[in-house]
């Protein structure tokens, strides 16, 4: 189900409704139904398209709450200053629910919805959700892409996300998914942690190829190793596609999250994370998953997953055409 972008998403503060210098995301942002865009010529273009699902994290019996973290990331980016050049358009496309438990389903037409920005030159910026988001990101990915380039996957996330399926998908499942149906697809997750994946989900990752950093491998003093192994990874592919799970984030900085992660990143590790990976001139799309607005505090999940996202946009946007 498709649900049209609100105005009453993009509200907040004006310095000033003159002075460009002084404005802020809802005073440049521009609400379109997908259907309406046009393929983008010149300047940059970037779509916030929401994925409004946690049927997957309900599944994987997780906390559920996720399927509102779209539009309040939102309207928490609405209220962040705007630093982009006047030739960077962004978009607020709306959002694809899964309003009736289907979710293969609802993956698949946010896929059709990825695809169809891809191929019309504008980024998406793909909020969640639960992490079951990052499966029909990958399906938009892949559409775009044709059948004969290789897609690389980035996961910023303290879990594998590869367990069986035989009973049914969840947020759980979705890079063993992808890597059961496509052959010229990897994967590399950085944040895992010990004590958040069983030791079976080693053994899987280790069979299937898995490329994985520690979370406590990813540090300061190690940050250039770090770097090495994405672009090392990268190397290896046509096309790489970013997801992040929020709840890759220590809990203190991140509380509103499915599974909440005591030993988790410093959201500093995360943003430099995303910096360098969208810098790359293959990253062609970003998601950013499980934020739980149900069970926040104070609105600290929400906002620091609208900084995040800007971040991505401003990387995406430094990077030469």
């Amino acid at each position: 189900m498709y649900h049209q972008p609100q105005s009453s998403t993009w509200t907040g503060r004006i310095d000033s409704s003159t002075d460009p210098l002084s404005f802020r995301f809802h005073q440049r942002v521009q609400l379109k139904n997908i259907d309406e865009l046009e393929k983008m010529t010149g300047g940059k273009a970037f779509a916030l398209l929401g994925f409004q699902c946690d049927e997957g994290v309900k599944r994987n019996k997780g906390r559920v709450g996720a399927y509102y973290g779209p539009v309040e990331v939102k309207k928490a980016l609405a209220h962040l200053p705007w630093h982009f050049s006047d030739k960077t358009f962004v978009f607020d496309v709306g959002n694809v629910g899964c309003d009736d438990h289907h979710l293969a389903q609802s993956q698949q037409q946010l896929g059709e919805a990825v695809q169809h920005l891809i191929q019309y030159h504008i980024t998406p910026i793909i909020i969640g959700g639960g992490h079951e988001t990052a499966y029909g990101h990958y399906l938009g990915v892949r559409q775009a892409a044709g059948t004969e380039k290789s897609i690389g996957i980035i996961n910023i996330d303290a879990h594998f996300d590869m367990r069986p399926y035989d009973q049914g998908t969840s947020s759980g499942t979705m890079f063993r998914q992808i890597l059961d149906a496509d052959r010229q697809a990897g994967y590399l997750c950085l944040g895992i942690q010990p004590f958040g994946n069983t030791a079976a989900l080693f053994e899987t990752a280790q069979r299937y190829g898995c490329v994985y950093v520690l979370e406590e491998q990813v540090t300061w003093e190690r940050i250039k190793e770090v770097y090495t192994t994405i672009e090392q990874f990268i190397e290896k592919y046509d096309v790489v596609m970013l997801t992040l799970c929020m709840d890759a984030i220590s809990a203190s900085a991140a509380p509103g999250v499915s599974a909440p992660s005591p030993f988790g990143f410093d959201p500093k590790i995360v943003r430099a994370l995303i910096r360098h990976i969208v810098a790359h001139p293959k990253t062609t799309s970003f998601d950013i998953s499980e934020v739980n607005p149900t069970v926040d505090e104070n609105r600290k999940t929400i906002t620091l997953a609208a900084y995040l996202c800007a971040e991505a946009l401003a990387g995406f946007e430094r990077r030469k055409v």
